[in-house]
C-alpha cells in the first residue's frame, strides 16, 4: 500500500480488525434464540453496570435482540464490565507482532472511551459501534474526525495527523510492499492537508474535513465497509 490514500484505509483497516477481533473473543456471538427472552440487561454479575436497554436502544441503531447478545459476550470477555487501555493494547499486539501497535490502539482507544475515563464501558462500546456499522455517513465521518483530533479540541493540525500517521507506519507501514520510506508519514500529512485544509490557516476544521470526505468518491467507498458486519 502507498502512502497515498493511507488515511483512507486507516480506520477502516483498524476497525474492521476490531471487529474481528471482538467476533474471535466472542463479543460479537450469533445470537441465541433461546436466550432473546431476557427484557433487560443482565446486571448481577458485573461491577460496572450498564445502562438499561431500552436507553441504549434509544441510543443505538442496534435492535434489543442484539443488545441482548452484544452484551452477553462483551460479559463473557470483560466480567468487570470494562476494558482498560492496557487490555486494549494488548489485543492488538497479537495481530501485529513485527510491528508496534501501542500507539495507534491508544488513539483508538481513546476514540472509544467517550467520557474519557480510561475505560471502555459496554455502553461507549456499542453506541460506537453503532456509529461505524450503522450510522449516517456524517456520524462516520464525525468518529474518523475525533480519532485525528487527539486532544479533542476541535481541530487537527499537522502534528496531530503525523503523529496517527507514524502510528500507523509503526504498525503496519514497514510491512507494506513497496515498503515506505521514513519520510513518507510526513509526505502524507502534507497531502492530507493541501486537500482538506481550505482556508490554509494550519489547522483542519470539522467542517471542513465534512466537506472534503464528502466530495470525494473513494472515501464514500470506504465509509461502506462497516455495513452489514452484523
Amino acid at each position: 500500500m502507498g502512502i497515498q490514500g493511507m488515511e483512507l484505509c486507516a480506520m477502516a483497516v483498524v476497525v474492521l480488525l476490531f471487529i474481528a477481533v471482538l467476533k474471535q473473543f466472542g463479543i460479537l456471538e450469533p445470537m441465541s434464540m433461546e436466550d432473546s427472552s431476557d427484557s433487560e440487561l443482565e446486571l448481577s454479575t458485573v461491577r460496572h453496570q450498564p445502562e438499561g436497554l431500552d436507553q441504549l436502544q434509544a441510543q443505538t441503531k442496534f435492535t434489543k435482540k442484539e443488545l441482548q447478545s452484544l452484551y452477553r459476550g462483551f460479559k463473557n470477555e470483560c466480567p468487570t464490565g470494562l476494558v482498560d487501555e492496557d487490555t486494549f493494547k494488548l489485543i492488538y499486539s497479537q495481530f501485529f507482532p513485527q510491528g508496534d501497535s501501542t500507539t495507534y490502539a491508544h488513539f483508538l482507544f481513546n476514540a472509544f472511551d467517550a467520557d474519557g475515563n480510561g475505560a471502555i464501558r459496554f455502553e461507549d462500546f456499542v453506541v460506537g459501534l453503532s456509529i461505524l456499522l450503522r450510522g449516517t455517513v456524517h456520524e462516520k465521518l464525525k468518529w474518523a474526525f475525533n480519532l485525528y483530533d487527539i486532544n479533542k479540541d476541535g481541530y487537527i493540525t499537522k502534528e496531530e495527523m503525523l503523529a496517527i500517521m507514524k502510528s500507523i507506519y509503526d504498525m503496519m507501514g514497514r510491512h507494506t510492499y513497496p515498503i515506505l520510506r521514513e519520510d513518507a508519514p510526513l509526505e502524507h500529512v502534507e497531502r492530507f492537508f493541501q486537500k482538506m485544509d481550505r482556508n490554509q490557516d494550519g489547522v483542519v476544521t470539522i467542517d471542513e474535513f465534512l466537506e472534503t470526505c464528502q466530495k470525494d468518491e473513494n472515501i464514500m467507498s470506504s465509509m461502506q465497509l462497516f455495513e452489514n458486519v452484523i
